[in-house]
């Protein structure tokens, strides 16, 4: 069963999703040329919990991670 549910839309006329479990977890680029952001979801292994973090990067000409901009956790 899925933990995790990514969807995606974009020029194509047919949206993609993805599904992402416990053990995998679910990681996905959105980015423009000089901007754009990780996403990487998972499961803590302490408590148990979803746990989000988004990344900012320097987009397709830049494309390593680069801060932190935001880590979400379930409550």
């Amino acid at each position: 069963m899925a933990r995790f549910y990514g969807l995606v839309r974009g020029k194509a006329r047919t949206v993609a999703t993805r599904l992402g479990n416990e053990k995998l977890g679910l990681s996905v680029r959105a980015q423009g040329w000089n901007v754009g952001v990780f996403v990487d979801c998972r499961v803590d292994e302490q408590t148990g919990k979803d746990i989000i973090y988004v990344y900012k990067t320097g987009g397709t000409n830049n494309p390593k991670l680069g801060d932190i901009i935001a880590i979400i956790e379930e409550e």
